[in-house]
């Protein structure tokens, strides 16, 4: 079944409003860049890994539409929130969300720009750097990977500005010397994140794979970075499967339904089938 259009925007076209989480909506273009179950998982696994505990301050590089971003301030009412868009059209989404989750610029605020140049948001960067950043950056490198028809869609799945490198890298140049970065990507990159960090004094310190079915390969993946000088243990793995052999919903999609406040669905299959 096709998204219910609300609305259509001169510029962005046909709008749809989705539940985010129990309390958000977004608005997102009908037919361009959707946030889906990695947004959530990245939102999800940034939320675990401070243990619950709200940053002062937060950055999301390549924040889109607004979805990671959102779903953290919907969980953490008290943590400042900057997001860094390079998109024309997923800036003025984000924009428009964040108004539409009547949250003022003093507790999010997003900018226009390339986040390779740290000049676009260098204003916002808390004194000491962020605590927290996360990053979804596109999963595919130009050469592999056919274009979409949506020049947003197109951005938002091919790696025309940089891929889980250019995010590293960007994240940093502004993380707190006790920061983690949560950083979200095809399951296959593993090695490019690891050698990308060492370059950049940080490291893997968790991999948490997303499995559309139980059985199948991962489709993508979460990592957990921090810098080289904390916590030298070995890095712990985990999966989070969304739906099981028979196709119904698995422990994992339950775990990010209730994370955004969404109550438990009744079984999706028949299982005497």
């Amino acid at each position: 079944m096709p998204p219910r259009v609300i609305a259509v925007d001169p510029t962005l076209g046909p709008l749809t409003c989705d539940a985010l989480t129990k309390d958000f909506e977004v608005f997102q273009r009908a037919k361009g860049h959707r946030f889906s179950v990695d947004d959530v998982a990245t939102a999800y696994v940034a939320y675990r890994a401070r243990e619950g505990v709200a940053p002062t301050d937060a950055l999301d590089l390549g924040c889109g539409l607004g979805s990671v971003m959102l779903h953290l301030a919907w969980k953490w009412p008290e943590t400042r929130f900057v997001g860094v868009e390079a998109q024309e059209l997923s800036f003025a989404l984000v924009t428009k969300n964040l108004a539409h989750n009547q949250l003022p610029e003093s507790r999010a605020k997003a900018f226009l720009g390339d986040l390779r140049n740290r000049e676009v948001y260098a204003s916002a960067v808390p004194l000491g750097g962020f605590p927290l950043i996360t990053g979804t950056p596109p999963y595919f490198p130009p050469d592999t990977a056919v274009d979409a028809l949506d020049v947003q869609r197109a951005y938002a799945r091919i790696e025309y500005r940089g891929g889980v490198e250019a995010y590293i890298e960007a994240a940093a140049s502004v993380l707190a010397d006790d920061g983690i970065f949560v950083l979200c990507g095809d399951a296959r990159a593993t090695p490019r994140v690891a050698n990308s960090a060492g370059r950049f004094q940080l490291r893997i310190v968790d991999e948490t794979v997303i499995v559309a079915r139980e059985g199948k390969p991962a489709l993508f993946a979460v990592w957990t970075l921090r810098r080289n000088s904390l916590n030298a243990s070995s890095p712990s793995a985990r999966a989070l499967v969304i739906r099981d052999l028979r196709g119904e919903r698995a422990q994992g999609s339950k775990d990010l339904r209730a994370f955004s406040g969404f109550p438990e669905l009744e079984r999706t299959v028949d299982s005497d089938k």
